[in-house]
């Protein structure tokens, strides 16, 4: 709930929309979501108050499981490592 009422959130007129990250958070906010509205109309005095939710797009991060796939994301971190491989002359299948 917490990290959920951290997200970053719009404001317009009456209308209060979430911006979260994943569906999970939605289902969560779904489970409290009728007793933080009845808290933020009582608390000013609102009654007009409305809760959206809005599920942001976020890069979808690829797993990496391969030795060849760790080896080339740690190099594209740190290219030294792809000029430490050729001059040892290391596979990173093997």
């Amino acid at each position: 709930m917490v990290n959920i009422l951290n997200q970053e959130f719009d404001v317009n007129e009456t209308q209060i929309t979430l911006k979260l990250t994943n569906l999970i958070q939605q289902d969560i906010l779904e489970d409290f979501k009728s007793e933080l509205l009845q808290h933020l109309r009582d608390s000013l005095d609102n009654d007009q108050i409305t809760l959206d939710v809005d599920i942001l797009k976020g890069d979808e991060t690829k797993m990496i499981y391969t030795n060849k796939e760790k080896f080339n994301h740690l190099a594209e971190k740190n290219p030294n490592l792809k000029i430490l491989q050729e001059r040892l002359g290391l596979d990173p299948d093997v």
